[in-house]
């Protein structure tokens, strides 16, 4: 370890270690002997497993972050979520339609919104949560869908909702409702979902299935976007 790298003393379940400044808060666990096995995800910051909760020495304050996002400070108190308790609530797609009569019987928290913006401040994706769910209220469920398409489902928006809103879940149900009953259909996807089911790419999608992880990810990345 270079001898220019401060080191600061962080403290996980009430042990303290002294770890790198330059790591983010799982780099700082893994550094200090911590087998990471659950809520790690794909430490990229895009699969949300990772969020975490933490306090600083003097400071009462809860914060929250992405474990594999967030820097480690000198006196940072360290616990995991294993998941946040959102409630999630039960519907037959077929039976509702998109209105904000039926969205206030799944989610009526979310027409208790009281503006504050704390949910839009702590997401780690930085999308505007409070624009989203202001659509949903007025029930434009295309523009909720799409300011919420990056949403991780972290749940660190609802850690911090005075209304207690699951924001998240109220996104994933108003995307459902936009792809169900007012996203138009897509000629292309019907006629590629043919091809598949009639079998047409079948070698196609075996050289997939043979191709290497880096040949996938140079494909992915070269593929074309409409």
């Amino acid at each position: 370890m270079s001898d220019d790298i401060k080191m600061v003393d962080i403290y996980v379940m009430g042990k303290r270690y002294t770890v790198p400044e330059t790591l983010t808060i799982m780099d700082g666990m893994e550094y200090a002997g911590y087998q990471l096995k659950r809520g790690c995800g794909c430490r990229a910051g895009f699969c949300g497993a990772c969020a975490t909760v933490y306090r600083m020495a003097g400071d009462y304050e809860l914060k929250v972050g992405l474990a594999c996002q967030t820097k480690v400070e000198d006196g940072m108190y360290l616990a995991q979520i294993p998941f946040f308790p959102g409630r999630k609530a039960t519907f037959d797609l077929e039976e509702i339609k998109p209105s904000v009569a039926h969205f206030a019987q799944l989610y009526p928290e979310v027409y208790r919104c009281l503006g504050c913006s704390s949910c839009t401040k702590v997401c780690p994706q930085d999308i505007d949560v409070m624009q989203y769910i202001a659509y949903i209220q007025r029930g434009d469920f295309e523009k909720a869908a799409d300011l919420s398409f990056d949403c991780l489902m972290c749940g660190l928006c609802v850690s911090r909702c005075p209304a207690n809103i699951v924001h998240y879940n109220a996104a994933l149900t108003a995307r459902r409702l936009y792809s169900r009953y007012v996203a138009k259909p897509d000629a292309y996807l019907a006629e590629r979902t043919r091809a598949i089911e009639e079998g047409k790419l079948d070698a196609e999608i075996d050289e997939l299935v043979r191709s290497e992880v880096d040949k996938l990810k140079e494909l992915y990345a070269n593929r074309d976007i409409e």
